[in-house]
């Protein structure tokens, strides 16, 4: 019997007509490619005038600055501005990460924000990222750029840790500097050239497969730690020769190191650098 006959054997048979009914169904529904759900396009490192000057063009896009804070807003709210640019809007930064971020009290270091542009209004914020603002603390900000931070850290110069490490010991924090001397693929120093009298300071890379060059201006992020030989043994799979690890004993034993969650390239936007 050939295809013609079999059609139409099918049309005159109802089971047939069915199936061909749900094929003419489930057939275009198959081929219809509809887009998959993507993330906020993320536009990497801006400064915050940018995002005051800009606001309509970065509106829902994800973005990193790093500013001191100026001023706390309600309980999980600050603002950051340029300090290049005396009187410079503020940006109000919304904390919808979901961990608790405490700000520096000694007005150092900076801070380092990552998060999706918004034109802020706060019935918005609140029900597209479901959150409960006390709107007393927010009337100002209403219809000014702001920040709705996925993710906040500290961000002090290589040399305000080594200088004082047991104030950031066990913090996560966004560190950006140029790469010193490398001691093997997996470590390698962050030069200070910022504080008279600092040390550069240590990075262990347990997590990052970026291969890092001399002199590249990295951004890190990561947990500061001492250096105690026998406790990074135990914790990470290193592979160090002997020669390098009594090196390490004696210029690194109880020094800060930064120990990696994530390494790329450098979040200083290039007005501030």
């Amino acid at each position: 019997m050939n295809k013609t006959s079999k059609l139409f054997k099918n049309l005159s048979n109802p089971k047939g007509l069915l199936a061909i009914a749900l094929m003419a169904i489930i057939l275009p529904a198959c081929n219809n490619n509809q887009p998959e759900a993507t993330s906020p396009e993320n536009l990497g490192n801006v400064s915050v005038t940018e995002v005051v000057d800009k606001t309509a063009q970065l509106t829902g896009k994800t973005v990193t600055v790093r500013s001191k804070p100026l001023e706390k807003v309600g309980p999980t709210s600050f603002t950051v501005s340029d300090e290049k640019f005396f009187g410079s809007e503020p940006v109000l930064v919304i904390n919808a990460s979901g961990e608790p971020f405490q700000l520096p009290t000694d007005g150092d270091p900076e801070v380092q924000v990552t998060g999706i542009v918004s034109n802020f209004l706060i019935a918005d914020v609140e029900k597209e990222y479901n959150l409960k603002l006390d709107k007393q603390y927010y009337v100002e900000y209403e219809n000014k750029p702001a920040i709705i931070a996925k993710s906040m850290a500290l961000a002090p110069e290589p040399g305000e840790i080594t200088k004082n490490p047991s104030k950031y010991y066990g913090k996560t924090l966004a560190v950006t500097g140029e790469v010193e001397k490398i001691e093997s693929p997996n470590l390698f120093t962050l030069d200070e050239d910022q504080l008279f009298g600092a040390e550069d300071l240590m990075v262990l890379n347990v997590k990052s497969s970026k291969p890092i060059k001399q002199d590249e201006t990295i951004a890190v992020t990561g947990v500061v730690r001492p250096f105690v030989l026998a406790e990074f043994e135990r914790d990470y799979d290193l592979t160090w020769d002997l020669n390098l690890k009594k090196k390490l004993e004696v210029e690194y034993s109880n020094k800060p190191v930064l120990v990696t969650e994530e390494i790329y390239p450098s979040a200083i936007p290039e007005i501030k650098k």
